[in-house]
């Protein structure tokens, strides 16, 4: 079969304001991909990969990657679910590489229909909640600074998991009075989680997300069943497949396009936890806001939102979706409605 698509990529160089600390580590310098699908009549689609090293991920794999995914693009955009399952069949991972082409394609269909995702999907784009903003770990002095600097952002979430979690709660508390979330990224055991549920409950947390390693599912069982504050999977969730077996074991999942691996799965992934009756959360790499875009187009859908991966860069080379004062504001161009900068 002709392929109608032609495919281009190539690597941005993204800064973070501040290094982005977590308690795997971080840095300020984020390198991601964007991918642009070219039809025949020039149009182009754009999506972007966030690669992490934690789901085996580098900007070369996705590059790589790519090249292969490239000898099954679909010769019609609007075969999209095709085009995935292909994708899938021919490598099963690479999430992030295959996430920024669903988002191509998505893209290339909605601006060949001429209406947004959104509109695509039939939602309402003031449905969307409102979006955390991300304090990464740092001395004290620099956290309460970034508090500082959050102030038009109403919803904070905290990165934990060191030897001073009790002393960074302390320093964000007496630097505001906002809700706040936490999130642990899988550093602490069953009994250092549960050791801080009071220490969160005193401090006002309002949802802890991904305290265990992401295999310790009956772990996630006990922290939640012994916790007032939701707990939510991360790590622990990559996919719809992962939903079943966390049924019972926390309160809700946290999707991301670059684990998942496409608007299509996010999709399936929020259906699947409704039926659960599971919260829906939905979160972000470091990446700029073609990706950010991409996610925020479903907001309506999810009830926790963390979409501030663009809110925190230097420098942002596109203009999508903002969460300006925490609210996600969707732009109103066709497919994502991204422009460059």
């Amino acid at each position: 079969m002709t392929h109608q698509l032609r495919m281009e990529a190539e690597v941005l160089e993204l800064r973070t304001r501040h290094p982005f600390i977590i308690a795997r580590g971080g840095s300020s310098e984020h390198r991601t991909v964007m991918v642009r699908l070219i039809d025949r009549d020039g149009r182009e689609g754009w999506g972007e990969a966030a690669p992490a090293s934690y789901y085996g991920e580098s900007p070369e794999t996705v590059l790589a990657a790519l090249q292969s995914y490239a000898t099954v693009l679909p010769a019609d955009p609007f075969d999209l679910e095709n085009a995935e399952r292909a994708q899938y069949v021919l490598m099963n991972r690479n999430a992030s590489a295959r996430a920024a082409l669903s988002t191509a394609l998505h893209d290339l269909v909605g601006k060949r229909l001429g209406v947004p995702l959104y509109r695509l999907w039939g939602l309402d784009p003031d449905q969307a909640p409102r979006s955390t903003f991300t304090i990464g770990l740092d001395t004290a002095e620099r956290m309460h600074q970034k508090v500082l600097e959050a102030e038009p952002y109403p919803i904070l979430k905290v990165k934990l998991g060191t030897d001073r979690d009790i002393e960074i709660l302390k320093t964000i508390r007496n630097a505001t009075h906002k809700e706040i979330r936490v999130d642990a990224n899988c550093a602490w055991t069953v009994k250092q989680a549960i050791r801080m549920l009071p220490v969160l409950e005193e401090f006002g947390v309002k949802a802890l997300e991904q305290p265990l390693v992401a295999e310790d599912l009956d772990g996630l069982g006990e922290v939640s069943r012994r916790s007032s504050i939701p707990v939510i999977a991360d790590e622990s969730c990559e996919t719809a497949a992962d939903i079943p077996r966390l049924v019972g074991k926390v309160d809700g999942i946290n999707i991301k396009l670059a684990k998942c691996g496409s608007l299509r799965e996010a999709l399936r992934m929020i259906a699947l936890a409704r039926a659960h009756h599971l919260t829906v959360m939905v979160g972000c790499m470091i990446e700029s806001s073609l990706a950010i875009t991409a996610a925020a187009h479903f907001t309506p859908l999810v009830d926790l939102v963390d979409l501030d991966g663009a809110a925190l860069l230097a420098e942002d080379p596109f203009v999508g979706a903002t969460i300006a004062g925490g609210q996600v504001r969707l732009p109103s161009g066709p497919g994502l409605g991204v422009t460059r900068r």
